[in-house]
């Protein structure tokens, strides 16, 4: 009688023990659920987004107290073999897009007029022909861009990246 006494003692320390442990971690999980609750439906919303009405390039879009900066770039998944290189591809382009709205670019443009003419035994032509050549530069760093999803597109022939930064953080001031 005296031994089972002492092993339900025992075995009702190890339950405690047990809940206290449980309930520990069912405490960390839930923190860790709501850590990447904002960043989770931040990303449902911009694909809804897209996909309502596909678009490229950058984008500010306001929360209620973050402002958020997308860059949105969307690549042919048949031209890539690798899909290593078409996420290489993909985030070297969204660094561009970012660097220009940021820092912005320099374009010139060239307009050359080319005059060619023929001749036949009976007239004479003149073929013009127009080149048009635009060169854009730009110059900057951009850090902080991250990839908040990749998904294939509705045709399925494309796959789109969507690249995000934190722009600010409204802080709430109580005086």
């Amino acid at each position: 009688m005296k031994n089972l006494k002492k092993h339900l003692n025992n075995l009702t320390m190890e339950m405690k023990q047990i809940f206290s442990i449980l309930f520990l971690i069912n405490s960390f999980s839930t923190f860790g659920q709501s850590f990447n609750e904002d960043k989770t439906t931040f990303t449902n919303f911009v694909k809804r987004m897209y996909n309502a009405k596909p678009f490229e390039g950058v984008k500010l879009i306001d929360d209620y107290d973050h402002q958020y900066f997308i860059s949105v770039i969307s690549l042919e998944t048949a031209k890539y073999s690798n899909p290593s290189i078409m996420n290489r591809v993909a985030q070297v382009k969204s660094q561009a897009q970012a660097n220009v709205f940021f820092n912005g670019s320099v374009i010139s443009s060239d307009l050359i007029i080319k005059t060619t003419e023929q001749k036949n035994n009976d007239s004479n032509s003149a073929v013009v022909e127009t080149i048009e050549s635009i060169k854009e530069n730009a110059l900057g760093f951009t850090q902080g861009m991250e990839l908040l999803i990749n998904f294939d597109d509705l045709s399925g022939k494309r796959m789109v990246f969507i690249y995000y930064r934190e722009i600010k953080k409204e802080t709430e001031s109580k005086q």
